[in-house]
């Protein structure tokens, strides 16, 4: 199996201490020469083993800046402005779980690894996150890792295949809530014992928002008998509606938001609204440590800072997202938007509650008020659908991912198209390239959106970060800037810059493990873990000379820098700082 590693003995030694003075400060006013499109030398990527080269004395200080292969890689390749600034985020299902397949799919830009609860076993998630950890560990790469809670997700069926089944025009299937192991010829689980109550004869069952379309023609006790008349697709675990003359039936209204999956008791503390479903999933998802759980099916800010509050109270730094992909979410979208610490926009689930020429207008309208409210947007489903069974995608799917990027969402998600399609490795190689041309092309045309005005932040510390970061990412595209880098402890500025949308990236230096895998969902931002000191010309020094040891910046470049980096005791705005160098 090809791979790439990097050839260390092609890495300039670090430079000698008396020459780290290699950076000068300029004026605002002095003319800064634009970035030339030159790549970086002294860094090749080889094809070679299945093994990254293992560390050495000799290449240790090297390795210590805590940078993902992948980024240095295309770094080397495209230089600053070429990296990707979109962020990619894959299901892992049975196609793609081994530590082989994960790895492909890491080495194609996979930013966040996403596992649905509402699939497999416990068991099985927990070897796929410690694969991803051992990748990350041991290979050099730098993914996140999400889960999603089952919420109320009434619908979910299983045909008991390991991949898709074929329904074909006028075949009789059998819905049942009775359980079964193995696979049964055109009988469907339902996961819920109550999935046909309300349900008539003559009823629409539509299967993944349209995948498949079935006709009610015998409801037996709880199970439904149907006829196939629309053909197509019957995924593992999908998620069916109901339709009656021409509107959904609605059965979601009547569910609490997560599942009870786990012994209320022990959160009873926190109950207030809702019976708080699937705490043995979020059990889980902190027992492993990720670092984002995503909440299916939420109808209000409530749900969200109930599972806030408690992570809180484990003192776990995992961020939680809300999947907007209801008509009640959207009636309530603010507010949950400013709970929440991002958003997913479930497109599959949400076209089966609105209709389906409104989807553009309220996807892009989500990412305004996400970008708004400075909270990290992914544009999910159905992004590459026919991928899950054909090498190329449509042209279509592939105006739909430019369309997500043109709109500045945060990042993409396969769904099915990884997790148990054929072709998941080409499906993300498609949202890379895509994304990458659709990156350049706005740049090119100048086509850069501003932010929607908003109000600043309550408190003053607040609302100097929010003007230094704008006027940074201001500065960054007049002055043609080669790097944004940002010195934080919690994320907060990398954020605000990445909010903005400048045109260079933004490296964003952190001490914290669980700050760098949360802005692994930033839009443009590349995360790197490394010793932060009190003192920023110290900091600063450091990694401008890990980085240069790398040959990823060379004379004449030019760095915007921003910190929030606050010594003990000290006042904060004191340290919220902005400063233009350039590289000698």
């Amino acid at each position: 199996m090809a791979s790439f590693t990097s050839d260390l003995s092609l890495i300039p030694k670090p430079l000698p201490k008396t020459l780290r003075k290699t950076i000068s400060r300029v004026s605002l006013s002095r003319k800064i020469v634009p970035f030339n499109r030159l790549k970086p030398k002294g860094l090749t990527m080889h094809v070679a083993s299945a093994v990254i080269e293992p560390k050495t004395e000799e290449t240790e200080e090297f390795l210590s800046l805590g940078f993902d292969v992948v980024t240095e890689a295309e770094l080397a390749e495209k230089g600053f402005l070429g990296l990707r600034k979109t962020k990619l985020v894959c299901t892992v299902g049975p196609a793609c779980c081994s530590y082989e397949e994960l790895w492909k799919l890491a080495m194609g830009g996979m930013n966040v690894a996403r596992l649905n609860m509402c699939h497999n076993t416990k068991e099985w998630h927990r070897d796929v996150i410690r694969k991803i950890k051992k990748l990350n560990s041991e290979q050099g790469f730098c993914v996140s890792v999400m889960i999603d809670t089952e919420g109320s997700q009434i619908h979910v069926a299983d045909h008991g295949a390991p991949s898709s089944v074929k329904a074909e025009d006028g075949s009789i299937w059998f819905f049942t809530t009775e359980q079964f192991e193995g696979c049964r010829p055109f009988t469907v689980q339902a996961s819920y014992e109550g999935f046909a109550e309300g349900i008539k004869e003559g009823d629409e069952l539509v299967v993944d928002g349209g995948m498949a379309t079935f006709k009610v023609i015998e409801r037996i006790g709880n199970d439904l008998r149907c006829k196939c008349i629309d053909p197509g697709l019957l995924l593992p675990r999908a998620k069916l509606s109901f339709w009656r003359d021409g509107k959904l039936v609605d059965k979601h209204h009547e569910l609490p938001t997560l599942s009870t999956k786990f012994d209320t008791d022990l959160i009873s503390s926190i109950v207030m609204l809702y019976e708080l479903q699937d705490w043995s999933d979020i059990e889980f998802g902190i027992s492993e440590g990720v670092d984002f759980i995503a909440m299916s099916f939420v109808k209000d800010a409530d749900a969200v800072n109930h599972l806030k509050n408690y992570l809180s109270t484990k003192n776990k730094f995992i961020k939680v997202l809300a999947k907007i992909e209801s008509l009640e979410s959207l009636h309530k979208l603010e507010e949950i938007v400013e709970a929440s610490d991002g958003i997913m926009v479930a497109r599959g689930d949400l076209g089966v509650e609105i209709p389906l020429e409104q989807i553009p207008t309220v996807q892009e309208d989500i990412i305004n008020l996400c970008r708004q409210l400075n909270k990290p947007v992914i544009v999910a489903s159905q992004l590459l659908e026919s991928m899950i069974e054909y090498p190329t995608p449509t042209r279509a799917e592939v105006a739909d991912v430019s369309e997500a990027v043109r709109q500045y969402a945060d990042a993409l998600m396969l769904s099915g198209e990884s997790a148990v399609g054929s072709f998941g490795e080409k499906a993300l190689s498609v949202l890379r390239m895509a994304s990458s041309r659709m990156e350049l092309w706005s740049r090119e045309e100048n086509h850069q959106s501003s932010v929607p005005q908003h109000k600043l932040g309550i408190s003053l510390p607040d609302q100097i970060a929010e003007q230094i970061c704008n006027c940074a990412s201001q500065m960054a595209n007049n002055l043609g800037v080669d790097a944004v880098f940002v010195y934080t402890r919690h994320g907060q500025m990398a954020s605000l810059l990445s909010r903005n949308r400048p045109n260079p990236p933004i490296f964003a230096f952190t001490d914290e493990k669980s700050t760098q895998m949360a802005l692994n969902l930033q839009w443009g931002v590349i995360p790197i873990l490394v010793d932060l000191s009190d003192d920023m010309d110290d900091n600063i020094n450091k990694t401008t000379d890990l980085i240069k040891a790398k040959a990823m910046l060379k004379e004449g470049d030019t760095v915007l820098i921003v910190s929030d980096v606050i010594p003990t005791g000290s006042t904060p705005t004191v340290y919220q700082s902005l400063q233009v160098k350039i590289i000698s």
